[in-house]
């Protein structure tokens, strides 16, 4: 079977069965190439076709923070809930449909730091009320950046709310540092993704794919 990029990876627990890879040429572009893998016994196989996606305005980082457009390098599961605005597309996983006073707390001084919460009020600093983000947050994935299980607890200001979601705009644009797509490539997405097969993504520029 003729070699993949999943198959360059090294750093997947031993459990996962499948893997989104997140590459772009370069630190600092803003387009990116989103490619899907299922494990069949001791080989990945490609699951959808390649898709073009995009990153933060800022490109790629080591050392994402909070408030910067870029989209943080490394290893992560997807969160155990995907969310939206709209109704659920049909996806595997738990599902919650976005409503008024749905948050994403972006306040790096808060206990809740970097998680999903329903608040009457804003919740501070640069938090998200996710029912207005609209079309973007039509649905989403969460990328486990700073958080669990990457990290024991979210580390203030070091970032929140990476999430996978749709484009903005129709022609696509650059993000705060989310990985986005078109409507139609992210619902294939987010239908494919299986809990049962522990998915993670990794996001990296091509060049330094190797690290993970």
């Amino acid at each position: 079977m003729k070699p993949t990029k999943a198959t360059r990876l090294t750093s997947l627990p031993a459990g996962t069965a499948q893997v989104v890879i997140v590459t772009g040429e370069g630190w600092r572009t803003t387009h990116a190439t989103l490619e899907t893998y299922d494990r069949a016994g001791d080989h990945w196989r490609p699951a959808l076709p390649p898709l073009p996606a995009r990153i933060g305005a800022d490109g790629f980082s080591d050392r994402h923070v909070e408030g910067v457009p870029t989209t943080p390098t490394g290893v992560y599961a997807i969160g155990p809930t995907v969310y939206g605005i709209a109704a659920d597309p049909g996806v595997r996983y738990p599902y919650h449909r976005v409503a008024v006073d749905d948050w994403w707390n972006a306040e790096p001084d808060s206990p809740h730091y970097n998680s999903f919460q329903r608040s009457a009020e804003p919740l501070g600093g640069q938090s998200e009320a996710l029912w207005r983000e609209d079309p973007a947050y039509t649905h989403f994935a969460v990328i486990t950046y700073n958080m669990p299980p990457t990290v024991p607890a979210p580390v203030p200001h070091a970032g929140s709310g990476i999430f996978l979601h749709q484009f903005s705009r129709a022609e696509g644009n650059p993000t705060a540092g989310c990985v986005s797509l078109s409507h139609e490539h992210l619902v294939a997405v987010l239908t494919w993704l299986d809990p049962e097969a522990a998915p993670y993504i990794v996001l990296s520029p091509a060049e330094r794919l190797d690290r993970y």
